[in-house]
């Protein structure tokens, strides 16, 4: 599929994520639950262009992923552009490494991948696939523009090496978590278990905290890199994991079109409680 949708117009990409949304309909009713618990102001018919706006999303990551293998430096401004990229540069003055907050929002693919050609390797936190060979296709494409996996298995000691070296890691901070793992937070007006290895990381190393997404911009017609002043970390793992995911919606608001609303965030409970899905 990757190869057909790199020989094609983006249309293709378009009409997979299409097929998505039709061949796996609980995709579309996690997503229609997910919005009326985030938006219960708004109309059903608001909520399901939201929706699909999603499948949109995931068609511009999919043809941007299979054209990995033909960007470089020389070409990666038609598909990308910075903002804030003096923020980035600045905290990795400190010497202490750079914990980039990013979320399955806009090009999480992308953002990583260009940043590699257009400033600096990053390393990237990753959980692998369960398929194998699918798993190392997607790896091999992951690091053309030189960046360094991470299994989450093996996540915290490699992310301290990297931190101690004053590389920058690149963290997916918006999945549900067990409640062995996480705390519950206040995300979109509900509770929301959530990791706090992040903030626990950020405390222990003094590492500066970034928020870093791709986002769509129609006008451009590519994706502008937006790398967020420094989040002031506290120390305590649960306000800042708190502090982390306001930063976060605040963002999703700001385009909800393009955040992963097909993902069971709220999957997780407080004990007791009844199941959301």
């Amino acid at each position: 599929m990757l190869w057909s949708v790199a020989h094609a117009p983006p249309g293709l990409a378009r009409f997979y994520a299409r097929l998505l949304d039709l061949a796996i309909p609980r995709l579309r009713a996690v997503a229609t639950r997910n919005l009326q618990l985030a938006y219960p102001d708004k109309s059903p018919k608001e909520r399901a262009a939201i929706a699909d706006e999603v499948f949109e999303s995931i068609g511009r990551l999919l043809y941007a992923f299979a054209r990995f293998p033909q960007m470089n430096r020389a070409n990666i401004s038609q598909w990308i552009r910075y903002e804030g990229l003096d923020n980035y540069l600045e905290a990795k003055k400190s010497g202490r490494g750079i914990l980039v907050a990013t979320a399955h929002f806009g090009n999480w693919e992308l953002s990583a991948f260009a940043h590699g050609l257009m400033t600096e390797p990053m390393h990237v936190m990753i959980r692998p696939l369960d398929n194998p060979r699918i798993d190392r296709m997607v790896e091999k494409r992951r690091q053309l523009s030189g960046n360094r996996l991470i299994e989450k298995w093996d996540g915290a000691r490699a992310v301290l090496r990297a931190l101690q070296s004053n590389d920058a890691v690149g963290i997916l901070i918006d999945q549900n978590t067990s409640l062995e793992e996480g705390v519950f937070v206040d995300f979109f007006g509900t509770s929301a278990c959530a990791n706090t290895a992040f903030a626990k990381i950020a405390a222990r190393t003094g590492a500066a905290v970034i928020p870093g997404f791709a986002v769509w911009s129609a006008e451009e017609r590519r994706y502008v890199l937006h790398f967020r002043p420094p989040i002031e970390m506290t120390g305590d793992a649960v306000r800042d994991t708190q502090r982390l995911h306001q930063v976060l919606e605040g963002i999703i608001r700001e385009h909800p079109g393009q955040w992963l609303w097909i993902h069971r965030r709220w999957k997780t409970r407080p004990p007791g409680s009844p199941s959301l899905y």
